[in-house]
């Protein structure tokens, strides 16, 4: 049975060329990347060792194995976190600690209060499920027209895997996607990832389930968003972690240029409708 840890030590081995790290290609192999002799050898530790990981029958390496594997991929500090959460809740779900359940989804008055203090900007809260918990009328004036709201409950990331919109309100959708299936590893804890994936993979089929368990970080770039009143919109998001106590992101949404900017200053002119927190 595989495992986050053991999935992500596969994938990111699979990811490297030899070339990167000055091994000479061996001929043609039925799986693309570093082989498990390389990745063992760079490691210092043994291939049955490593086969065992990548195949879930070591759940808990050791923090030497663990910052050895790191170097060994040459995991950035990004990935290094990444690695060391998933060894966390790979022992964590081993021993038997998690039980699926759903995310709390209440929002601080004091991040209501922030959001206000926000507005005309286009901001919202959310979890790494991809809830969005409370947001400015920016926001939903903004991404009322994708259909994004068409629910009581409205989630970015069941949006983007079971409404066919998705795909022309997002045209680089694929990337879109990665960033959604990556981020159900953080949070707002790995119970509540459980529940939200198992209710999620049933219905959103297998250009999800096959992203769950790829594990690579997807880069950070620009959200392009075709607005159905508007031209393309070309957007930052500057991400704000809230304490992890919250499992929530206030997430605000800038322009990436000056045509974006002017777009947006047209859309999102100041108007009276009241913050709106999702319960």
């Amino acid at each position: 049975m595989s495992t986050p840890l053991g999935d992500f030590v596969r994938a990111k081995r699979d990811s490297i060329e030899p070339a990167a790290f000055g091994l000479p290609e061996r001929g043609r192999r039925r799986s693309p990347g570093l082989r498990r002799s390389d990745l063992a050898a760079r490691a210092g530790i043994s291939v049955e060792y490593l086969t065992r990981i990548e195949q879930g029958r070591d759940r808990n390496p050791s923090p030497a194995v663990v910052n050895a594997l790191a170097d060994g991929l040459s995991l950035d500090a990004a990935e290094r976190e990444h690695l060391r959460y998933l060894v966390k809740i790979t022992g964590g779900t081993c021993a038997g600690q998690q039980q699926p359940a759903p995310p709390d989804r209440e929002v601080r008055p004091t991040v209501r209060e922030t959001l206000r203090l926000l507005e005309p900007a286009a901001a919202y809260v959310t979890n790494r499920l991809g809830d969005v918990l409370a947001h400015t009328a920016a926001f939903e004036q903004l991404m009322l027209p994708t259909g994004l709201f068409d629910s009581d409950a409205p989630n970015l990331t069941r949006f983007v895997f079971t409404d066919p919109r998705a795909r022309t309100v997002f045209p680089d959708w694929d990337q879109v996607a990665d960033e959604h299936a990556f981020d159900l590893w953080l949070g707002p804890s790995a119970a509540a990832a459980h529940w939200f994936t198992a209710q999620l993979a049933p219905v959103a089929g297998p250009d999800f389930t096959r992203r769950l368990n790829h594990h690579l970080l997807p880069p950070q770039v620009p959200l392009r968003l075709a607005h159905l009143t508007a031209r393309e919109l070309r957007l930052q998001r500057e991400r704000l972690e809230l304490p992890r106590t919250d499992g929530q992101q206030l997430v605000v949404l800038l322009p990436a240029d000056d045509t974006t900017a002017e777009t947006l200053g047209h859309l999102l002119h100041p108007a009276p409708v009241p913050l709106r927190a999702i319960s």
